[in-house]
């Protein structure tokens, strides 16, 4: 047995050492085979009819490993728009295998630096992973032009040397950049067309984020499903409103114990700046709870929370930020982060989700 167990361990190690001399050639062949695979895959395509949404990015301004800036990746059919364009969303769809170069449109819900802040990479890798001869169309209320051209303008060298290095046929020029699609926000708690194609709508509706002015949410309606994206805003009406009847409430959040904690932390290590932001923002989002109780009322079965402000590195603290979340509302709750999965199949009720 001693000899038997000798051999096996020698013809073990002896492997082993081949599988180290050879890792290099071994692993260029398994990224080739994977790269090839990838390429071909269209996982959209793969997808049955109906709305299908995924979290490119469910954080907020603050640095979080599992949560990017705020992004809402939606397909409808096969057609895929986002709604804003938080740090590092556009390399989060590639990741998961929706190529920007697929998007069809973008819809801004307000101007703060954390959801605009990847729009220049997302136009970027749209226009040359696509060939696109159009440029993005950029959705938003007024002021999005601003924010449209000073990106073009600082991606304009870019695309210039894109063309000149690639060729006009692979970036062909007229498709560099973005072009803004600015609407009016409608009154109270009304909503307005913005898209109507295919039989996908997407409405805009006027939300509370003051002092940010103007500030919008979107619904989209498709095939007879529906998902609302909030924006970040307060608790307010609005929402309510024109989340009734829809089968996901996508709802930012925000935890005010756990940036009450942060803003204590703070003041004892002397950062009074960063004490007077963190004691700021609580006025102008929506806590779990008042999420919760919003989508209570709408009679929305399944809310997803983003926009999760602060960060929850530490075990336990996602306990924290839902606590009293389930003594106001009975239905599902998705603590989002990047990647989480929603799909909602054409006629059915069905509503999947992939944490």
């Amino acid at each position: 047995m001693r000899r038997i167990l000798f051999v096996v361990l020698a013809v073990v190690a002896l492997a082993a050492l081949g599988l180290y001399a050879f890792r290099g050639p071994i692993a260029l062949r398994v990224v080739r085979a994977g790269l090839e695979r990838n390429f071909r895959a269209d996982p959209i395509a793969a997808l049955p009819d109906g709305l299908h949404l995924r979290l490119c990015g469910a954080g907020g301004p603050l640095p979080d490993p599992v949560r990017s800036g705020p992004c809402v990746a939606i397909v409808a059919g096969e057609r895929l728009f986002v709604v804003d364009a938080g740090s590092g969303g556009a390399r989060n769809l590639a990741r998961m295998g929706w190529a920007p170069g697929r998007v069809e449109a973008v819809f801004l819900t307000h101007f703060h630096s954390d959801h605009i802040d990847g729009l220049g990479e997302l136009s970027l890798q749209r226009w040359a992973g696509g060939s696109h001869a159009e440029r993005l169309p950029v959705f938003g209320p007024p002021g999005v032009q601003e924010v449209v051209a000073g990106f073009d303008r600082a991606y304009a060298q870019d695309a210039a040397y894109r063309v000149a290095h690639h060729g006009p046929t692979v970036v062909p020029p007229e498709g560099a950049g973005m072009e803004a699609r600015t609407f009016p926000v409608p009154p109270g708690t009304e909503r307005t067309l913005v898209w109507s194609q295919d039989g996908l709508r997407v409405s805009a509706f006027q939300v509370d984020h003051a002092p940010v002015r103007p500030a919008v949410g979107y619904r989209f309606d498709y095939g007879g499903r529906s998902i609302l994206v909030s924006g970040d805003t307060r608790s307010t009406e609005s929402v309510e409103r024109n989340a009734r009847g829809v089968d996901l409430l996508v709802h930012e959040a925000l935890s005010a114990r756990l940036v009450r904690v942060a803003r204590e932390a703070a003041l004892a290590g002397g950062r009074d700046n960063l004490a007077k932001i963190l004691h700021d923002i609580p006025e102008y989002h929506t806590t779990p709870v008042q999420a919760a109780r919003i989508a209570r009322a709408a009679g929305v079965g399944h809310l997803l929370l983003y926009h999760i402000v602060p960060p929850l590195p530490v075990p336990g603290l996602e306990a924290v930020f839902l606590d009293g979340v389930a003594d106001v509302y009975d239905g599902d709750v998705i603590l989002g982060r990047d990647g989480t999965a929603v799909d909602l199949p054409s006629g059915s009720d069905a509503v999947e989700v992939e944490r």
